[in-house]
């Protein structure tokens, strides 16, 4: 699934295609994609034909396009495994598995269109929190500010941390503490900091929580300058590019390769119905 970086990316995007730009039309050519919009496809268009879109928002992995007119309301859009949010020509020959597109009523010639080939990710619209700044959809209200907002506590985290009584990585893919940390970029940033994902995060001094923030923001900042990791065609930007950082990974998915900072062979762990890589010798695993 899409991480931080990568719905960064894809936000880039849409900040300069898609947003100050006005719909002309809504084609849902796939209910599924529009499941969480509760009163279904017909609604969805209506309500989004005419509304012109504001600047692209992101929180963690969610991103959305508020609506600039007086509904209050904006495009929450959730990539899901295979999401794609394309900027196209209007004559482009439709993708195989196109779920929804957005016309524009300008000469610019190009439409937005939603594909999803497992369908897992989807669009819909909703009332945003009354008085946001960045007029956060109600629904994404209790997801957590990501490393990379200037807003994050990193008081407020470490406190967090020490009062859940779990483990590190835990933590860390837990939304409602820390925002876009998924499995790809805890493990990165674990190997970075020396720690292993079964650390009790009751343990963690105020200095190794700062550790492991600084080393988070490195590595997703990283993932930015490369255009996110992308392993199959599924996550591509809105130009239909793929990321490269994947070629940059110092831990995820380099099982039995050697660490490159000691050596010794790194090691696949089953976690969570997911998978963990770390170093046996720089990441110890904790003291039963």
């Amino acid at each position: 699934m899409p991480e931080l970086p990568e719905v960064e990316v894809v936000r880039r995007g849409l900040a300069a295609w898609a947003s100050g730009r006005t719909v002309a039309s809504v084609e849902v050519r796939h209910p599924r994609a529009v499941r969480r919009h509760l009163a279904g496809a017909a609604d969805f268009a209506a309500r989004l034909t005419g509304e012109r879109l504001g600047p692209a928002r992101r929180r963690g992995k969610y991103l959305w396009l508020p609506l600039e007119g007086p509904s209050g309301q904006a495009v929450l859009a959730h990539l899901g495994m295979s999401g794609q949010l394309l900027v196209q020509p209007e004559d482009a020959q439709d993708e195989k598995h196109l779920r929804v597109r957005l016309r524009f009523d300008d000469a610019a010639g190009t439409e937005l269109r939603f594909v999803d080939q497992r369908t897992f990710g989807g669009l819909s619209l909703h009332d945003t929190v009354p008085g946001s700044a960045d007029a956060l959809p109600d629904v994404i209200s209790h997801i957590a500010r990501d490393p990379l907002d200037p807003a994050f506590d990193e008081a407020a985290f470490h406190a967090a941390l020490r009062r859940r009584r779990t483990t590190v990585k835990r933590a860390l893919l837990d939304q409602s503490l820390i925002s876009g940390v998924g499995n790809i970029y805890a493990d990165e940033a674990l190997w970075r900091s020396r720690l292993h994902f079964d650390r009790p995060t009751a343990g963690l001094t105020r200095p190794r929580t700062a550790e492991l923030l600084t080393h988070i923001r490195e590595v997703m900042n990283e993932a930015l300058a490369a255009g996110g990791t992308s392993f199959d065609s599924l996550y591509v930007n809105v130009n239909g590019e793929s990321g490269y950082f994947d070629r940059s990974l110092d831990a995820y998915g380099r099982e039995d390769e050697p660490c490159r900072r000691c050596g010794t062979p790194m090691r696949r762990s089953p976690w969570m119905n997911r998978s963990s890589y770390f170093c046996p010798r720089c990441q110890r695993p904790p003291r039963v």
